[in-house]
């Protein structure tokens, strides 16, 4: 959907010849008979183009392969308006009504022409941002968010470069979140959402306290503890607006509490608090208690700092049997909030990597001791290894003695053999002489 690179009026390939005359073939083959007299009035050009335009609708039931030329030539002309956004919208309209003559290509066909207005649009031209909604808008009703998907990582740039304000960009946003939530895409959907609640003032106490900012903002908080995939709520509870809860929504902000930094045990009282409030406002309990009890294995992990944590404990902080032990470690390793392994044998879940929920004060003070914990490990480890150096130091002095001992008996041990050797030649010698 980029716009070609043009110092001039933007252009199609193909289409050759004056406004009048491609007016009037337009007009001929749309039996525009209104334009038609205009033209051989020689009626200003904004007058043709009003009827021309107005005409356009006939375009879904041409032929389907006359459909892109049609339409190519329909836009050539709207863009010789001096104002070409008086008529886009309602050639974009006309454009969204899928070829009727075309049921397997007609939705393709209409969507290549409202992206070809787009193109030819410069790049910072703010009409750029009406027509894309419109695009938005015809993507929605086809159900056609692959066609959007490889564009999603420029729209924020778009966006800055039409200058947009905050109240349209906001809608832009939501229609992508629209469209990507019937495409079961829940975390490209809540990601927009959070885009959307983005562009409200954060220091406008009113515009964050809107109806427009509360509404999104509840529907960002149903979205994230809902979801199957989402564990984290620290980026949602950074947005004022979702703050702002507290005061609108005050028992959906305690709840989003529990969510982000609290245990199953929290959830139940709040159940108790709250009774039937949960299904009032149709939250799937299973699902939210489900999620809590696998939130709760992951601070369970997170605050053991000998990352050993005994299958009893496990029991008591999810409430559940023994004997589903294994299920809920696999569940919370397959969410990728902790990983490790059981061990049967000890009667332990080993933990070996664990995602914290939040980072905050607590979460410094269980590092710290986690820390220390640590520190001691690694000083007793140090003590063995230098007791175990002196132990190995003194057995090689001890070995060195010994040899030398053994040495120093050896020499005393052969003088002696020597001398007397000596003393019984020095007898011989004596007994001949005589």
């Amino acid at each position: 959907m980029s716009a070609p690179k043009s110092n001039g009026q933007p252009q199609l390939l193909f289409v050759d010849g004056s406004f009048e005359e491609l007016a009037k073939e337009m007009a001929d083959y749309l039996k525009a008979e209104e334009a038609k007299q205009l033209l051989a009035k020689e009626s200003p050009k904004e007058e043709v183009l009003s009827k021309l335009v107005a005409a356009s609708q006939a375009l879904n039931t041409v032929p389907e392969k006359e459909y892109t030329a049609a339409t190519n030539l329909m836009i050539h002309l709207v863009l010789q308006s001096a104002d070409p956004k008086k008529y886009l919208p309602t050639l974009c309209s006309n454009f969204a009504k899928p070829l009727a003559n075309s049921p397997v290509h007609g939705a393709a066909l209409s969507l290549n022409a409202l992206t070809t207005i787009f193109n030819l649009l410069g790049q910072q031209d703010p009409v750029r941002a009406r027509v894309f909604m419109e695009i938005l808008k015809f993507l929605k009703a086809h159900s056609m968010f692959d066609n959007l998907r490889p564009y999603l990582d420029k729209l924020p740039e778009w966006i800055d470069s039409w200058d947009c304000d905050e109240e349209y960009e906001r809608k832009l946003y939501e229609e992508v979140a629209e469209i990507a939530l019937e495409a079961d895409e829940e975390e490209t959907s809540y990601e927009f959402i959070l885009k959307a609640l983005r562009t409200f003032d954060a220091d406008d106490k009113e515009e964050i306290g809107s109806e427009d900012a509360q509404r999104l903002s509840l529907r960002a908080l149903k979205m994230a503890i809902l979801s199957n995939t989402h564990f984290l709520f620290q980026d949602l509870r950074a947005i004022p607006s979702v703050q702002a809860l507290s005061d609108s929504h005050p028992v959906y902000s305690q709840l989003l509490d529990i969510f982000a930094e609290q245990d199953l045990e929290d959830y139940n009282d709040f159940n108790e608090e709250h009774e039937g409030w949960v299904e009032q406002q149709k939250l799937d309990h299973e699902k939210l208690h489900r999620k809590m009890r696998l939130l709760t294995f992951a601070s369970l992990a997170a605050a053991t700092p000998s990352r050993e944590i005994e299958y009893a404990k496990i029991v008591k902080a999810l409430q559940i049997p023994e004997d589903d032990i294994e299920m809920w470690a696999i569940d919370v390793i397959r969410a990728g909030l902790v990983e490790g392994k059981l061990s049967q044998k000890r009667n332990m879940f080993l933990v070996h990597k664990v995602t914290y929920r939040v980072f905050g004060q607590k979460q410094y003070q269980e590092l710290a001791t986690r820390v220390d914990h640590w520190r001691a490990t690694l000083q007793n480890v140090l003590g063995v290894l230098r007791q175990e150096q002196a132990n190995a130091k003194a057995q090689k002095e001890r070995e060195m003695q010994e040899l030398e001992r053994k040495m120093n008996n050896a020499g005393v041990g052969q003088g002696g053999r020597r001398q007397q050797g000596q003393q019984t030649q020095q007898r011989e010698r004596t007994d001949n002489d005589d």
